[in-house]
Order: C-alpha cells, then structure tokens, then sequence
C-alpha cells in the first residue's frame, strides 16, 4: 500500500481522537472537576485573592500538562518540553495580572465608594453602617470589599483594623486618603461628608488626567511595539520563503551568537518602551 492512503487513514484516526478528547474534556469540565481546579484564578479576579500553596500547585501542573500538550500538537516533544517549563511562570504571570485587573477596578471605584458612603452618612447612619451600607449601591471589587469590610465589623473588629486591611488589599493612595479622612473625622470631628465628595471629584480629576496621558502616548506605544516585533516577522517571512534559512544562521556560531544579542537588545527595547510609556 502506497504513503498517500496510509496518511489519509492515519489523518481521519486523528480527527476522531481529537474529536473523543475534546468531548472527553467537556465532560470533565461539566462535572466540576476542571471547573474547581480552576476556581482560584476566578477568586484571583473576582475578589483579588492569591491561591494558596496547595492550589498554586496544582494550578502550575495544569499549565504544564496544558503547555506540553500544546507544545507537543504544533512543534513536537522537545517544544512541548521547553513551554511546560515555563508553566508556573505563566501561572505566576496570570495570577499577577488577574490580581493587578481587581486593584485597578478597585481604584477605579473610589469616587463611588466616597460618594456611596458620603450618602449614607448624610442619611444618618454611624460610620461603622455607612461602610456596610455602601456596598448595596455599588458592584464589582468595590461592593466585595466593603461588603467584607462591613461583615468584619460586625463581627466586632475594630475600625483602625478594618480600614487597614481594606488598604494592603486596595494598594492604592486614594483609599489611604480615604481610610486616614475617616479615623480623623472619628476623633477629631468634622464634615466628613463634604471632605467625602470632595475626594471623589479630586480622584475623578485625577483619573482623567490619566486616561489622557495614555491617549496620548498610545500611538507612540504601538509604533514602539510595531518596530520592536518587525524583526522577529522578518525572521518568520524569510523562513517560510526559504525553509531551513533560520538553521542555517543558527549553525554559524558567529552568527548565532550575533542574532541572540539582538534579540536580547529588541527585548530590551520593548521593556524599555512599556516602562516609558507607564502612567503611574
């Protein structure tokens, strides 16, 4: 028998194999089991919450097991191998960027939690049920936090705790200004509802300010990051153009070590680049 219907063949095996594991795969995520390992990178983004050692564990060797066989399916075994080495950092990097997500809409939020608890001090409530309160009027990170708040505080922590906590979770000098003007209008008095509303339209100033800063570095951000990446696509173009042109540079030791030191500089260039481009 010829090669051409031995491929066919083999071709049709492996469509039905994917097709039994993709299936296989949606029973098991039915079931919850893929649904609970999972579950801290949801908690990481809902609730800014970092898993603990034993789910990072296991988080790691889902993404390895994911990247070797994703490695393995496009570029073979030994790809395969190098990508599932980099599991945990990929998860480490993922959890990192789901939890920094949750603070940046925590800030976000602060004109409306000033604003929030500012109504409900006017309404007459004490400050203990005005942090609680405001969690109703509000959605997202901001009502999960002063929603936690509220129940520690009604579970008999004390306010300096409380606020505190709300702090190191937020990372964020407009809740210090918020916290700091609360404590200080308990023992000193005070009109805590104007200083309230006043915050919110400083930080709504402050926002803007922001949201224009990267409007205007956003053109020179991209064509930073055009430039940086045209010569990895160049490499990928003369590769598909002449097969083999990428080996034959690698086995020249000069040459080698020649494209290696500008990949590390067009690496160092695009750091460069995102770190200028920062709006702190």
């Amino acid at each position: 028998m010829s090669a051409a219907p031995l491929a066919a063949l083999a071709a049709a095996l492996g469509v039905l194999a994917l097709w039994d594991a993709l299936a296989a795969v949606e029973a098991f995520a039915r079931g919850g089991a893929l649904g609970g390992l999972l579950a801290p990178l949801g908690r990481a983004r809902r609730a800014g919450a970092a898993p603990s050692a034993p789910e990072r564990r296991r988080l790691a060797l889902v993404a390895a097991l994911g990247l070797l066989a994703a490695g393995w399916l496009v570029a073979g075994l030994f790809a395969g191998a190098v990508l599932a080495a980099g599991g945990p950092w990929a998860l480490r990097t993922l959890v990192r960027h789901r939890r920094r997500r949750y603070r940046a809409e925590l800030a976000r939020a602060v004109p409306a939690v000033a604003r929030a608890v500012a109504d409900a001090l006017a309404a007459g409530h004490a400050i203990s049920r005005a942090l609680a309160g405001a969690a109703r009027s509000l959605d997202g990170a901001a009502a999960a936090e002063l929603a936690a708040l509220g129940r520690a505080l009604a579970l008999g922590e004390s306010l300096e705790a409380a606020l505190a906590r709300l702090q190191a979770r937020a990372g964020s000098r407009a809740y210090d200004t918020l916290a700091t003007a609360i404590l200080l209008q308990r023992d000193a008095g005070g009109d805590l509802v104007a200083l309230l509303r006043e915050l919110a339209r400083a930080h709504e100033a402050a926002t803007r300010g922001d949201d224009d800063a990267r409007a205007a570095t956003a053109q020179a951000r991209f064509t930073g990051l055009i430039v940086g990446v045209l010569p990895a696509g160049a490499a990928a173009l003369a590769e598909l153009a002449s097969p083999g042109a990428l080996a034959g540079v690698a086995r020249q030791p000069l040459s080698l070590w020649l494209a290696a030191f500008a990949a590390i500089l067009q690496l160092l260039g695009l750091l460069a680049i995102r770190r200028l481009g920062r709006v702190a």
